[in-house]
């Protein structure tokens, strides 16, 4: 009798998964008919395709594929369709203004920031990398999709020496010789890191690696929104630095260092940093010391024409100056055929700020052909978040091909002739699928 239940059973089982195979196959399969494919690299948009997406991943690509039986259909109508975007230079905590940040506690950072997420991602932008912020437990809820947003490569709070970009005490704040307590708010709140000596370094890094970090994020030279150090200073010593680049090749990642001057980036660079934030004052010497090297440049220009409410005089100044290297750092970049450059945009302390990154695509065109810039925003950002290695749980981005984590853009015009179109995102984006989620469809 128990035998002849168990076959029974066994019977039953096999039909049952016979009968629901194809459907949790269908349910996890969307087909994209009659799209041109801008894939992050190529300069010209294939002819008409199809794209498979089996599980997040791009499965196939080609005319006319054969698909599972209650494949979701989307037909793009010969729209373009691209890798979705990635900002490798965000602040998802930090778009909070200058005098609200210093006064509101790390709840209202991370309600702000949920909006913040969605904006991003309503943008087309489905990865950033962050440069400096709290974003550990953001990161696990949008990839538990309790939140809407991009996917965080994130680098936890920035970590500076006392007077560097991390340190954004005001000049009335208790020496910390006197007071061993004395904190900004960006710190205690833990968007910021403040560490002085080999041990300290060590062991902020080795916190943010604790907490998930994917690179770690250093600052090697001066920054604007802080109120004491000048964008001409080199900040922490060699050791210092040694001591960052080893903590993350423990783990098998890399350092990028935030640094405006050409002696702090070459300073960097000789001790093992890998990819270089802003350089907006670097010579074309330096730029090509960089490039030798295959340092990747990660620059931004949006953010530099933005008007920080709250900011001093000296910061102002500062501004200006970043400001004006900007055209330099671009041409030379340009001229010199800089290979590993990527997309960012840097903006912090406001929402509606926010709201405008995708016209930093277009700023770019200034100095970079449309697919150049795309490139900068797919491609090359992939390789450089890819250089997390074991720390990159997600797969390979920024491209369209298969076996590549399905972010697709279907897109209203073609980008490589007229980028402007991303600049329209809620009436140019007509899909956005992260992972092979939907998170808009218009079509």
């Amino acid at each position: 009798m128990a035998h002849n239940l168990r076959t029974m059973l066994t019977r039953l089982g096999v039909i049952l998964t016979c009968l629901l195979l194809p459907a949790l196959a269908a349910a996890n399969t969307v087909v994209i008919r009659d799209a041109r494919i801008f894939d992050g690299v190529n300069d010209q948009l294939s002819s008409s395709r199809d794209v498979l997406v089996v599980n997040g991943l791009i499965d196939s690509i080609g005319p006319s594929l054969s698909v599972p039986e209650g494949t979701k259909e989307i037909d793009a109508g010969g729209k373009t369709l691209m890798p979705g975007l990635i900002d490798a230079h965000a602040h998802i905590m930090l778009q909070l203004p200058v005098w609200q940040a210093l006064s509101v506690d790390e709840y209202y950072y991370a309600y702000t920031a949920t909006v913040a997420a969605k904006i991003i991602i309503d943008n087309g932008f489905t990865t950033i990398r962050d440069m400096s912020g709290d974003t550990f437990s953001l990161r696990k809820a949008i990839d538990a999709g309790t939140l809407v947003g991009p996917r965080i490569f994130p680098s936890g709070p920035m970590i500076s020496q006392t007077a560097g970009h991390s340190d954004h005490r005001a000049d009335e704040a208790a020496p910390r010789l006197l007071d061993g307590h004395s904190r900004s708010p960006l710190e205690r709140r833990g968007m910021t890191a403040v560490a002085d000596g080999v041990p300290e370094v060590l062991q902020a890094a080795r916190e943010n690696l604790r907490r998930g970090a994917t690179q770690i994020k250093i600052a090697v030279g001066g920054g604007i929104s802080s109120y004491g150090d000048p964008l001409d200073v080199t900040q922490f010593t060699e050791d210092e630095i040694s001591a960052a680049v080893d903590a993350a090749a423990g783990w098998g990642t890399y350092v990028a260092a935030h640094v405006y001057n050409s002696k702090g980036v070459r300073r960097a660079v000789d001790l093992g940093v890998r990819s270089i934030e802003h350089a907006n004052l670097i010579d074309r010497e330096t730029l090509e010391y960089m490039n030798k090297r295959d340092v990747w440049l990660s620059p931004q220009v949006l953010v530099f024409q933005q008007e920080l409410k709250g900011m001093n005089a000296d910061q102002l100044e500062k501004q200006r100056q970043a400001l004006d290297g900007l055209n330099d750092l671009m041409t030379n970049a340009n001229k010199i055929g800089y290979r590993n450059i990527v997309f960012g945009t840097d903006i912090v302390t406001s929402l509606d700020e926010l709201k405008r990154i995708n016209q930093e695509l277009l700023i770019r065109t200034q100095w970079f052909k449309p697919v150049e810039v795309l490139r900068q925003a797919t491609s090359k950002a992939g390789e450089l978040v890819a250089l997390s290695g074991p720390r990159n749980p997600y797969g390979k981005l920024g491209v369209i091909e298969p076996g590549a984590v399905a972010d697709i853009l279907i897109v209203d015009g073609n980008p490589l002739t007229d980028i402007a179109v991303l600049t329209k995102p809620e009436q140019n984006l007509r899909v956005i699928m992260q992972g092979g989620r939907l998170h808009k469809n218009t079509l």
